[in-house]
């Protein structure tokens, strides 16, 4: 039976079974890739779904449930007919085939305009150079004047804006999307400061541009502008504090922990970490706290504190092995056993551990699921700087051979200088047929 308006979409809750909302919107994504469609689920869509939001998919969304569920019609997953919400879907703007279905708000006929134009910016979808391009248009468009008081459609357009950054991030890497997220960002802030028609709106506002502020900051670190993510982290981090935000707050910890570990500030990664720790130890998410727990490892690992490294490791593996919570953060959609393999991987390579290191690194692109493609090239470039430290040089040179592979699709500042440094250090074995040959495809890449 479908859902009734706003009522729990308790048959699609049965159907996720024992997978977390982010576990499941990965199945979501993948089952997408299957039959050629381009829908950036995540947590935060599935929750929605689950508590009657969301009462019928677009078009995108339902050839891919259809798909999961062979034999099923939308109303065996607990959906609403679609001519039962198409009036008020179509005051939307966005065709079906382009945007999320969401739910319904009241508006006026200016905040109805400004509603379209926000959607237009971050829901476009085609290639990563559309993509792009897309994120260089501002919230508002061109001659449109920040509203009074900032309403729903404001605050679920600077939400889309973090959903469709993190997508064209894990699909293609931070380099070419940075200049063009930095725009939302200001104007997610410029909405914030003109404040919110209701209480419930101004603290999605908050959280939002928070989030956008460590999406954005998380593309300048990829992307080697360290000074522009360390800003960007601390605005995040005020804006967290502002708003008396704990999720925000650790989110915003966790990668500050990560700046400084990239930057050499190994003290500063440890203290941000349990920083990060105490904000997030009455949220319920084992994982946020495993994840802090790598990120402090990380921080030890710099300090060559070999027993306070293996202390914070083993603390990561107990939480991770909690398994994921209702509590987990939407953000942490990408942390995942290979991530926690990478992670570890990161700390023996800092203790000197390279052939330690390899083998968690070798794992972590195994694992890695192949639609989060900057993920596999950056596991991949991992694994090939520890087995050129390692001394096992054909190994090195194939594994960087297969991230040259990946380098037209994944633009990552980051991955380039990895595989920059394997292809110095296996200069000594050139005399090795694979190892010359990777080294002039690195040249002439």
């Amino acid at each position: 039976m479908a859902a009734f308006p706003h009522s729990p979409n308790s048959t699609f809750r049965r159907l996720r079974g024992q997978h977390s909302p982010a576990e499941f919107a990965a199945l979501v994504r993948r089952a997408a890739k299957e039959i050629g469609e381009t829908v950036s689920c995540d947590a935060r869509y599935i929750g929605r779904v689950e508590s009657g939001e969301i009462r019928c998919p677009n078009y995108a969304y339902e050839r891919v449930f259809l798909h999961m569920f062979p034999g099923r019609a939308l109303a065996d997953l607990g959906f609403s007919p679609r001519e039962s919400v198409r009036g008020r879907a179509a005051q939307r703007g966005p065709s079906p085939a382009s945007a999320s279905f969401s739910a319904p708000v009241p508006r006026s006929p200016s905040s109805a305009k400004e509603s379209d134009v926000l959607r237009r910016a971050f829901m476009a979808g085609g290639s990563a150079t559309v993509a792009a391009a897309t994120l260089g248009l501002t919230l508002l468009g061109d001659n449109r004047r920040l509203p009074a008081r900032a309403g729903e459609s404001e605050a679920a357009a600077v939400e889309d804006a973090v959903r469709r950054i993190r997508l064209l991030d894990d699909r293609h890497g931070a380099d070419a999307l940075y200049r063009r997220a930095s725009e939302p960002l200001r104007t997610a802030y410029a909405l914030l400061d003109a404040g919110a028609t209701r209480q419930s709106t101004e603290d999605r506002l908050h959280a939002g541009a928070g989030e956008l502020a460590v999406s954005v900051g998380w593309l300048a670190h990829d992307s080697g502008r360290f000074d522009d993510a360390r800003s960007h982290y601390a605005e995040a981090l005020a804006t967290a504090r502002v708003a008396r935000d704990p999720g925000l707050e650790a989110h915003a910890f966790s990668n500050m922990s990560f700046l400084a570990r990239d930057t050499g500030r190994a003290r500063e990664a440890v203290r941000a970490a349990q920083a990060g720790r105490r904000a997030a130890s009455s949220l319920g998410s084992p994982r946020l706290l495993a994840l802090l727990a790598l990120r402090e490892a990380g921080g030890w690992a710099g300090l060559e504190d070999r027993k306070a490294c293996e202390e914070s490791l083993a603390r990561a593996h107990r939480e991770f092995s909690r398994g994921p919570a209702e509590a987990d953060p939407e953000w942490m959609s990408f942390f995942g056993e290979a991530e926690l393999e990478s992670l570890e991987a990161r700390c023996w390579s800092a203790l000197g551990e390279h052939a330690r290191a390899a083998r968690h690194a070798r794992r972590a692109a195994d694992l890695q699921d192949p639609h989060f493609a900057r993920n596999v090239a950056l596991y991949t470039a991992e694994l090939a700087g520890d087995l050129a430290r390692a001394d096992a040089p054909d190994e090195a040179a194939w594994a960087g051979g297969r991230v040259l592979d990946l380098l037209g699709e994944v633009q990552s500042t980051r991955v380039r200088s990895m595989l920059a440094e394997t292809a110095t250090t296996l200069v000594p074995h050139q005399r090795s047929p694979r190892v010359g040959a990777f080294l002039t495809r690195h040249a002439t890449a």
